[in-house]
């Protein structure tokens, strides 16, 4: 059984270390990218900080539908900083809408989770695992940002962290 406290624990470390990846990441290089088709860093990271929040927005208005033609449409009045928006207002963001999030999340009741939605991809899932592909997603799209980093010289936080570890022992 998976419990909120702990999942909400793990989804705010996670982003964590997204913010941190943003100040991180020079902010002359936030539009590279590896190779075409793909994502810039920035775009990652706003991509983050939007579908995070506006997921899990969602999910508090109490939408039970979070996919078909207006999807895109619901999910823009979530976005919280323009495009343009700086790497420091970025990550500052990043670390706010977690906080925000989290915080009317954990008022949530056990009946609200136990609730079934249908997700971005249609499938039927409850609340509380949406709540958990909402942390996936952002793991997965965090793994891009620390490749991108390793790419321009960069030692990920969780690499430093290891590190620093292994150094104190």
């Amino acid at each position: 059984m998976v419990r909120l406290e702990a999942l909400l624990d793990s989804w705010k470390a996670i982003r964590a270390d997204t913010a941190a990846a943003v100040e991180d990441f020079p902010a002359d290089k936030f539009n590279y990218k590896p190779c075409d088709d793909v994502m810039t860093f920035g775009e990652i990271a706003r991509h983050i900080l939007v579908a995070g929040h506006g997921l899990t927005g969602l999910m508090l208005e109490g939408e039970e539908v979070l996919s078909g033609p207006q999807f895109r449409e619901k999910m823009a009045r979530f976005a919280t900083l323009p495009p343009d928006a700086s790497p420091a207002d970025l990550a500052r963001e990043l670390r706010a809408t977690v906080e925000q999030r989290v915080t009317e999340l954990a008022a949530r009741t056990p009946d609200f989770y136990e609730g079934i939605i249908t997700r971005v991809d249609g499938a039927r899932v409850t609340r509380m695992e949406m709540l958990g592909f909402v942390k996936e997603h952002e793991l997965t799209h965090r793994a891009q940002l620390f490749l991108y980093s390793r790419m321009n010289g960069i030692v990920p936080v969780t690499t430093r962290r290891r590190l620093a570890k292994q150094a104190a022992r």
